[in-house]
């Protein structure tokens, strides 16, 4: 189950949260929008509804109990009949709605049911509630793939020290000489990127906590996880540290002109 999460509609805050590689959204905070005194059980006992969940759960369910569905839709729309999410949950085998307790407590549905139950609310409310979430996906998109580019430069990193490791560290060199010598390795990639040395970087900025590579932007990381991995073949064809800085300076330069431009086209495609 991931973190709970929040987006705001037209002033409502509402909840979401995901398992098993799927949304949900309260029902109970969406609720709070809809003028008047309702309950779930009013929109859960209407017969489109009935008919919606039940189309819903034929497509994603396979365990869902078609038997006790067709008594069930049989009565909806009477006024004497009325049905809770947990009666609903226990006699279908439903997984598009649940009720949850706790702190983040109250009925969840799929977002597709979501953005349904929205509807009962308001057309205005439900078109927002969509586009709320899509920018809600849309930020975690990027956030997702600036996490891979994080985890491939670390990889990448580790690649590059086994390298060093297994090329440039006689066997018996001490630990301090060990961590001298990866220093140097990591120096020569920031020289090449860069520019400066991480210890020339803190003394220029005494006032940031982490390191340089810290504060690389997306194009840096991008540039130094293939810095990297060309330093590993550098390594092994026996190039010494001169050399290589130079080769992979050369390449930075060239790889952060292709990739800053066709950044720049990006913003440009986005903005017409």
């Amino acid at each position: 189950m991931r973190e709970n999460r929040t987006i705001d509609v037209q002033g409502t805050a509402i909840t979401i949260f995901s398992q098993n590689k799927m949304d949900f959204i309260s029902l109970t905070d969406m609720l709070k929008a809809k003028d008047g005194d309702f309950f779930i059980s009013d929109w859960l006992r209407n017969r489109n509804t009935v008919e919606f969940l039940g189309i819903w759960e034929k497509v994603h369910n396979p365990d869902f109990n078609y038997g006790e569905y067709a008594t069930i839709k049989s009565q909806a729309g009477l006024n004497s009949y009325k049905i809770s999410v947990k009666e609903w949950v226990a006699k279908t085998n439903a997984i598009g709605l649940f009720a949850k307790a706790g702190r983040y407590g109250g009925t969840y549905a799929h977002k597709d049911i979501a953005f349904e139950f929205g509807m009962w609310i308001s057309a205005e409310f439900k078109i927002y509630l969509i586009k709320e979430f899509q920018r809600l996906k849309e930020i975690e998109q990027e956030q997702l793939g600036w996490d891979i580019r994080r985890n491939l430069t670390k990889i990448n990193y580790r690649i590059h020290t086994d390298a060093i490791q297994q090329h440039l560290i006689p066997k018996t060199l001490t630990r301090s000489q060990i961590n001298q010598v990866y220093a140097s390795e990591a120096d020569i990639l920031n020289m090449a990127l860069f520019g400066k040395t991480a210890k020339q970087w803190r003394d220029e900025n005494p006032e940031k906590q982490g390191n340089i590579r810290d504060f690389a932007n997306v194009s840096q990381l991008v540039c130094l996880a293939n810095l990297e991995s060309l330093n590993v073949h550098f390594i092994q064809e026996g190039l010494n540290p001169a050399e290589r800085l130079q080769k992979l300076n050369q390449v930075a330069i060239h790889q952060m002109a292709l990739l800053l431009e066709n950044h720049a086209g990006k913003r440009m495609e986005i903005g017409r």
